[in-house]
């Protein structure tokens, strides 16, 4: 069997990162590493969106908004982004950055195989493919595994699923300068339901019929709200360039709890997405910094996570949305109406003080969360 000091069951988004930023420190020349992945990452399959005030991967952000729209079907508000930027980087441009970046250092390797176990045992680990065995000291995992989740109930589990058509239009009705975080005007049927679209031209966007609630539509649901928006807009003749559609798990689950000394779970598996919104660019960003620093000098991995003031935030929006889920449009409409946008962002960006998070959270309804809280605490 093959040994290597470092092995990445699954290189998502999380894993790239995470070895792109252990090669721009220089500190690993010496290991030697693999990435296990089915998916070759060859295409383009998602698109990662984020709010920046600096120039992070900038090479390869393809679009940038210095306004975004929040709105329902009582009002709808233009937010100024300033110092922020929203900006979009499709995947098939970090792929293909990374693995140019790999190709350039001789002891890291990337096989495109199929991860079908892997474990610890005492000082080294064991990684299965179909094909083949490796031993390795230390395990990176993102293979997300929802019966961890599921099969609990202190902690919920909210899906945000969505479908998108990136379309071409007759009419010239985007304004390219101006995204739609979230348009809450969309029915909401019981559930937390909005539209988001990212314009690239006056005639063309992508539009996303996003949830965010427990269970997955079919297919046609989403697909029928998208045509109703399109046509509400005022656009008769369009051309669907390009679809895509996702789910990503928004949980507040100890996942740190089975990091071991050698094994640890990164991505969305070792939760690093952002609970209460599904973010997870810049958060694979931060936390992937993190671990690079923490290995510099420290081996055991069970001793990297430290829970802080935003999880506790995260875990009562869930809490809410879990058992009343048609709050959450009332809850962030509450939130953008007249609240700081930069403050908001630099909130869900986890940097606030704690009189930043007041003025961001007095916005909230009070009686829900303070009900939550009771709730928490007693659970």
């Amino acid at each position: 069997m093959q040994h290597y000091h470092y092995i990445f069951t699954g290189s998502g988004l999380s894993a790239l990162m995470t070895v792109y930023k252990m090669l721009l420190s220089g500190k690993f020349e010496d290991k030697s590493i693999l990435l296990i992945d089915e998916n070759a990452k060859k295409v383009n399959d998602r698109t990662w969106c984020f709010w920046d005030e600096n120039n992070l991967f900038n090479e390869i952000v393809s679009k940038k908004w210095n306004q975004a729209v929040f709105a329902n079907e009582k009002f709808n508000r233009v937010l100024e982004l300033t110092p922020y930027q929203y900006k979009k980087i499709n995947s098939l441009d970090f792929y293909e950055l990374v693995f140019k970046k790999i190709s350039e250092h001789k002891n890291i390797h990337f096989l495109n195989q199929k991860v079908v176990d892997f474990t610890e045992l005492g000082n080294h680990c064991v990684v299965k493919t179909k094909e083949e065995t490796f031993t390795c000291n230390k395990i990176f995992n993102s293979i997300f595994n929802p019966e961890i989740v599921t099969a609990q109930n202190k902690f919920p589990l909210i899906q945000q699923h969505f479908i998108g058509w990136f379309i071409k239009s007759k009419e010239a009705v985007f304004t390219p300068n101006c995204a739609t975080f979230m348009d809450f005007s969309v029915e909401q049927k019981g559930n937390t339901r909005f539209m988001y679209v990212l314009p690239t031209s006056e005639n063309e966007a992508l539009l996303e019929y996003t949830l965010f609630s427990k269970d997955l539509l079919l297919r046609e649901e989403y697909e029928s709200e998208i045509q109703n928006y399109i046509e509400n807009l005022g656009i008769k003749e369009y051309e669907i360039i390009e679809k895509e559609q996702g789910n990503i798990p928004m949980t507040c689950y100890p996942f740190w709890k089975h990091n071991t000394k050698n094994i640890i779970n990164i991505g969305s598996a070792g939760g690093w997405t952002k609970a209460s919104t599904g973010y997870t660019f810049k958060n694979a960003s931060k936390k992937s910094k993190a671990l690079v620093q923490f290995l510099k000098s420290e081996s055991d991995f069970s001793k990297f996570h430290k829970k802080n003031k935003f999880w506790l935030y995260d875990l009562l929006l869930l809490d809410i949305l879990s058992s009343k889920n048609e709050l959450g449009s009332k809850i962030f409409s509450s939130m953008f109406k007249k609240g700081n946008s930069t403050i908001i962002f630099k909130f869900l960006d986890e940097e606030t003080s704690i009189w930043e998070d007041f003025q961001v959270i007095w916005k909230c309804p009070k009686m829900i969360f303070v009900k939550a809280l009771f709730g928490r605490i007693f659970k």
